[in-house]
C-alpha cells in the first residue's frame, strides 16, 4: 500500500473587518470573511521544496519556504480550475491564459470545500473535482485541450501532459510519433526561480524529479479524416467530403500546431539547405533565428537554443576537400535511445554560395553591428561559422597552430576501435570526429602513453596513444596511427605541458631484428618456396614465383615429361657446368616425393 503524509491544517490570516472592501463585506460566505486565505507545505509545478500558497479577490500567489522568488498570477488570468489526487495529496490544476497550466500539490482532502468556495466567489469559477483512469491501460484515446494532451481511458484522464513540457516530436514510424520532453539546464531549476517564474519557464517542471521523463512514444494505427478549414478558419460542413488521412501523421502535426514546436519567435535570417551530417547521419536543413537555429529533416525535426550550444569547432578535414563543423550540445541531442552531444557537419571547401541576409537594416546597425554582413559571397563553411558566430556571440575553436602533422594537415587519421576518424589537435583540448565525436580537454589529461600494438610489421609502421585521465575517469585508446606522425604529436605533448611516456623505445630493437629477419626471408628462393602464398603480399615477387612454379608443375605432371627430357644416364652423361639446371631439377623431384 502506498503511504500518504499527513500535511498541517491551512493557515488562516485575520484581518480587521475595517480594512476589508465593501463588496466583500456583504459577502454571505462566513468562511471566506478574510482577505486571504493561506496553505503551508504546498509544491508549485513539481518543485522539490515546498512553500506558502496564498489566495486573495485579486489573485494567488506562492513563495518558497525557505526563502527565493514569489510567483504570482493575476485572477483575470485564471479560465479553468481543476481537483484532482497527485503524488503528494492533493492538487490544484488551473489553466491561465498566458502561462498555460500550473500546478499546485500539497492540499489536503477536506480542503476542498474552502478551495472550492474561494474560486466560487472570488474568481467566478467553479473548481472541478476530477478523478483519474486506475486501470493501467495503455491504450485510449488522446485528447488535444487548450494547454496539455490528455490520454483518456473509459473517459477518464490516466494522464495529462502540458505543451510546454513537449520539446519536440517526430514519426518514428509508419504508426509511431515519438515525442521529446524538455530538460533544464540546472536539475534545481524547476521554472520556480528567478524572473520568469514559475510556469512562465518552458520546459522547466520536469527539473523536479530525481528520475525524469525524457521521451514518450504513441502507436496510433488506421487513418482519420481531416476537415479542411475554410478562409474564414471555420471547419468545413459535415456535408462535405473530408480529406482521409493517417492516423499518427494527423496526429504528429496537430501536436506540432499545439505544441508550437515548428515556430520559431521570428523570422528566419539565414537558411542552408540539405546540408551533410555526418553525426547524426543524414542531411538537414539549417534556419537559422535570432536566438535558436533549427534542423529540418525528412524524418526528425529539430529546434536548438543557442544556449545549449556550448562548443563550436572548425575543423578542415586533412583530405584537402572538406572542412568540418562540430556543436557541442548540453543537453545532448536525442534521437530514440541514442544521445548526440556533437553535431559533426562536413562542407566542401570548393563550394562557395551568394546570401543576402534577411534582416532589415536597422537591426543589423542596432544590435549586430560588426557581427554579421547583410552579404556574403564566400566558402558556404566560412559563411556557417560566420552568421553562427554573430548571431551566438559564441567562440569559434579552430586547431592549434603549434601542430602541424608530418602531411602539413591540422589533424591524424586514427581509429577508436572499429571507427575511422581524425584526431585535432586543439590549444587547449583534443577532439575526435567523427563518431564517436570525443572531446577531451587537457585539464583532465594525466598523462599519454605511445605504444605499438600488433605484430612486428604492423607496429613497424603504426602506433597507439592513450591517453589516462583524472579522477578515475575512463581513459581513451586511439590506434592505427601512421609511424611517422610519431614526432609531431610527442611534441605537441611536451609543448603543452602533458606528461608523456613513450613505449616505443623498449622494443625498437626486437622490431628492427624482426624487420630484417623478414628481408632475409624475402631475399632466400627456398624460404620463398616454402612460404608458398605469404608471398603474395609483393606483386614483383608473386610474379616471378608464378612464373617459376608454372614451368615446374608443367613438367612435373606431364605424361611425357620423362621421355622428352631422357632417362637419369642420359642427364648424368650430359651433365656438367653446361647444364646445372638438368642436374638440379632431379633434386627437387626426389625432395617433393620425400
Amino acid at each position: 500500500m502506498p503511504s500518504f503524509h499527513l500535511l498541517p491544517s491551512p493557515v488562516r490570516v485575520n484581518v480587521e473587518r475595517e480594512l476589508l472592501p465593501r463588496h466583500l463585506q456583504a459577502v454571505a460566505c462566513p468562511s471566506l470573511s478574510l482577505t486571504t486565505e493561506a496553505f503551508n507545505d504546498i509544491y508549485l509545478n513539481l518543485s522539490k521544496k515546498h512553500g506558502i500558497t496564498r489566495f486573495a479577490e485579486s489573485g494567488w500567489g506562492w513563495k518558497p519556504s525557505q526563502g527565493g522568488d514569489t510567483f504570482t498570477l493575476d485572477q483575470s488570468q485564471i479560465i479553468q480550475a481543476q481537483w484532482s489526487r497527485a503524488a503528494r495529496g492533493y492538487e490544484v490544476k488551473i489553466l491561465s491564459r498566458s502561462d498555460g497550466v500550473i500546478q499546485l500539490d500539497g492540499f489536503k482532502l477536506e480542503d476542498f470545500d474552502r478551495i472550492a468556495k474561494l474560486f466560487k466567489v472570488w474568481y467566478g469559477i467553479n473548481l472541478d473535482n476530477r478523478e483519474h483512469a486506475l486501470r493501467g491501460w495503455n491504450w485510449g484515446k488522446a485528447e488535444f485541450g487548450k494547454a496539455e494532451l490528455s490520454f483518456n481511458v473509459n473517459n477518464r484522464p490516466a494522464f495529462e501532459i502540458p505543451y510546454t513540457e513537449i520539446s519536440n516530436t517526430n514519426l518514428a514510424g509508419k504508426n509511431e510519433v515519438a515525442v521529446d520532453f524538455s530538460l533544464p539546464a540546472d536539475g534545481a531549476d524547476t521554472g520556480t526561480n528567478g524572473s520568469l517564474g514559475g510556469a512562465r519557464a518552458r520546459g522547466k517542471k520536469s527539473g523536479g524529479a530525481k528520475d525524469q521523463l525524457v521521451e514518450m512514444r504513441f502507436y496510433i494505427p488506421g487513418t482519420t479524416s481531416k476537415k479542411e478549414k475554410k478562409e474564414d478558419g471555420e471547419d468545413a460542413s459535415d456535408g462535405e467530403e473530408a480529406e482521409e488521412q493517417n492516423a499518427a501523421q494527423f496526429f504528429y502535426e496537430t501536436l506540432m500546431d499545439k505544441a508550437e514546436i515548428g515556430e520559431v519567435a521570428g523570422d528566419t535570417f539565414a537558411t542552408f539547405l540539405d546540408i551533410l551530417h555526418l553525426t547524426p547521419r543524414g542531411r538537414f536543413d539549417i534556419d537559422m533565428y535570432e536566438t535558436s537555429f533549427r534542423l529540418r529533416g525528412k524524418t526528425y525535426d529539430y529546434k536548438i537554443q543557442f544556449d545549449s550550444v556550448k562548443k563550436f569547432m572548425v575543423l578542415p578535414k586533412p583530405d584537402d576537400m572538406h572542412t568540418l563543423i562540430s556543436i557541442g550540445l548540453d543537453p545532448p541531442l536525442r534521437q530514440g535511445q541514442t544521445r548526440y552531444p556533437f553535431l559533426v557537419m562536413q562542407f566542401k571547401r570548393d563550394e562557395e554560395v551568394n546570401l543576402d541576409l534577411n534582416m532589415k537594416e536597422e537591426l543589423l546597425e542596432s544590435q549586430y553591428k560588426d557581427k554579421l554582413q547583410s552579404h556574403y559571397e564566400a566558402p558556404i563553411s566560412v559563411v556557417v561559422s560566420d552568421i553562427f558566430k554573430g548571431l551566438s556571440g559564441k567562440r569559434i575553436t579552430k586547431p592549434s597552430r603549434d601542430f602541424i602533422s608530418h602531411h602539413e594537415q591540422a589533424g591524424v587519421k586514427c581509429s577508436i576501435k572499429a571507427n575511422e576518424g581524425h584526431l585535432f589537435c586543439l590549444d587547449k583540448a583534443f577532439m575526435f570526429v567523427p563518431k564517436p565525436a570525443t572531446y577531451i580537454s587537457m585539464d583532465n589529461i594525466a598523462s599519454v602513453t605511445m605504444s605499438r600494438v600488433g605484430g612486428a610489421m604492423a607496429a613497424s609502421r603504426t602506433f597507439d596513444i592513450t591517453f589516462t585521465m583524472k579522477g578515475g575517469m575512463a581513459e581513451h585508446q586511439f590506434s592505427n596511427i601512421n609511424r611517422e606522425e610519431q614526432q609531431p604529436l610527442e611534441n605537441f605533448f611536451r609543448a603543452k605541458g602533458i606528461k608523456t611516456k613513450n613505449e616505443m623505445a623498449d622494443d625498437s630493437g626486437a622490431i628492427l631484428a624482426a624487420a630484417l629477419q623478414d628481408d632475409d626471408l624475402a631475399s632466400s628462393d627456398d624460404g620463398a618456396a616454402n612460404r608458398g602464398s605469404a608471398d603474395e603480399d609483393d606483386e614483383s615477387v608473386d610474379e616471378d614465383f608464378q612464373t617459376e612454379s608454372e614451368s615446374e608443375v608443367g613438367e612435373e605432371f606431364d605424361e611425357d615429361h620423362r621421355s622428352s627430357s631422357g632417362s637419369d644416364e642420359e642427364m648424368a652423361d650430359g651433365g656438367g657446368d653446361d647444364e646445372p639446371e638438368l642436374v638440379e631439377r632431379p633434386k627437387k623431384k626426389q625432395k617433393t616425393a620425400k
